[in-house]
């Protein structure tokens, strides 16, 4: 008897992918959370530091992000401190970070929990 194959449904392949690449900016934000602002005690995440986390198909992650202020003591480290951290995720081949300040941050750009952690809610 013949096994007939039938054609694979292309839109599984990018469905899996899609999950692949959300559960990889879940772990890519989890990683940004160990990364402090060093005048603020909270995390550059929940700071609202991060602008935007992007995943190509080949892991190659692109993270846009500011600072506090354009003349943040920290803005010549903090890039590389944030890729250090997005590439300790496993599967993640590679970071690019991006470093903008418009539009510029402000503090209704921090979470719910950045506001209680600092006590301003």
């Amino acid at each position: 008897m013949e096994t007939l194959q039938t054609p694979s449904d292309p839109t599984k392949t990018d469905s899996n992918s899609e999950k692949s690449k959300s559960l990889l900016k879940e772990q890519i934000i989890d990683a940004l959370k160990t990364v402090y602002d060093p005048e603020i005690p909270v995390n550059i995440y929940d700071l609202g530091l991060i602008y935007e986390i992007h995943i190509n198909d080949q892991n190659h992650a692109s993270i846009v992000m500011t600072l506090t202020a354009p003349g943040c003591p920290v803005a010549g480290t903090m890039p590389g401190l944030v890729k250090n951290a997005a590439l300790t995720v496993k599967d993640i081949v590679d970071v690019d970070v991006e470093l903008v300040f418009n539009p510029p941050w402000d503090k209704s750009m921090m979470s719910e929990v950045a506001k209680l952690e600092l006590n301003w809610l």
